[in-house]
């Protein structure tokens, strides 16, 4: 198998914490952002729910949208953007409330290419698209704002570090499209920045901190977006898959293609090859290898690999102490599907 590029680790061990997650560097899109009009009560449901802390600027973005459309928030967006608040916008308007049992929310319009550390919070009321917070690690902060479609595969974009850029930048993109409400989108547009503005927000699409994250990041995966591990000063923490993205694609497609259980055993070769290497590096400490495999095998979306990434991802998110992920990942699986889950649908 041919060996994948090197990547420069050494520089890695200064600005990442014991537990792998980007230490904060002090830079102008990183500067405090004061408190939104969200009460304590709210913050702490959400943490309660989720399990996860959320940005303050999700909460100043919940109300900006309320001032652009006190009687419906999540919809805000909809008639200029075609954009839907869901996920943790949801439980600030309360619809959880009127469920009776409390729903797992981390499935709940989790599509079916997205990684554990992927949380929507806006949709696409016409197709797959969506966007959501990527977090490296659940006890810490999103470090962007990621786009993805369904309908087109795995691919992770970064959009900016918050919400506001995430919405900015997509209105740009729909500001060129014939037959855009010229208008009302340039409208949008000035409450958007102005109210970004306001708040020190940044609207770039790859602020500082996003640069020095790019940085850490010991392999881009599938999916584009990159994981960050611990990596310390002897190298320990991460090793390469013996084979490249694209021939692990081809491997992957000689499974799925396979005319027969025969054929698809002996084309399974490398992958089995792949995770007694794996275990070898568990075994020393380089629990990045198998979490890179794990998530390149999710991405690739197939059945077919469904037992290998529930033996893989799990482990590898314990051996980091990022449970919650390996949770998310292990319900996922089980519920995993071209349409993605409502679970506050018809309430």
């Amino acid at each position: 198998m041919a060996g994948r590029a090197k990547r420069k680790l050494k520089s890695l061990q200064e600005s990442v914490t014991e537990n792998g997650k980007p230490k904060k560097t002090h830079t102008d899109e990183s500067a405090a952002v004061s408190l939104s009009a969200v009460n304590p009560q709210q913050r702490d449901e959400m943490k309660d729910l989720y399990k996860l802390e959320m940005p303050e600027d999700l909460y100043h973005f919940w109300d900006f949208c309320k001032e652009l459309l006190p009687d419906d928030p999540c919809g805000a967006l909809t008639d200029t953007l075609g954009l839907q608040l869901v996920g943790p916008f949801e439980v600030l308007a309360g619809i959880h409330k009127k469920l009776k049992t409390k729903p797992n929310l981390h499935l709940h319009w989790r599509y079916f290419y997205d990684p554990p550390e992927l949380q929507t919070i806006i949709k696409n009321d016409c197709n797959k698209l969506h966007f959501g917070y990527y977090r490296d690690t659940p006890d810490s902060l999103p470090s962007f704002v990621g786009e993805s479609d369904a309908n087109k595969g795995c691919t992770i974009t970064q959009m900016g570090e918050n919400v506001f850029a995430a919405v900015y930048l997509y209105l740009q993109r729909k500001k060129k499209e014939k037959g855009s409400q010229k208008a009302d989108l340039e409208s949008l547009e000035e409450k958007l920045h102005d109210k970004a503005e306001a708040l020190s927000l940044s609207l770039e699409q790859k602020t500082k901190d996003m640069k020095q994250r790019d940085r850490k990041v010991v392999t881009k995966t599938f999916h584009g977006a990159g994981i960050v591990v611990p990596v310390d000063k002897n190298d320990v923490g991460y090793r390469e898959l013996p084979e490249t993205d694209a021939g692990l694609k081809k491997i992957c497609k000689a499974i799925v293609e396979a005319k027969s259980d025969e054929e698809r055993i002996k084309a399974f070769g490398p992958i089995q090859e792949m995770i007694t290497f794996v275990q070898f590096a568990n075994d020393e400490c380089d629990y990045g290898m198998g979490y890179e495999l794990g998530i390149d095998l999710f991405c690739y979306g197939s059945h077919y690999f469904h037992k290998v990434v529930k033996q893989l991802l799990p482990m590898a998110y314990n051996l980091l102490k990022r449970t919650l992920f390996g949770e998310i990942v292990e319900a996922h699986l089980c519920n995993r599907s071209e349409d993605p889950l409502d679970l506050l649908s018809g309430i």
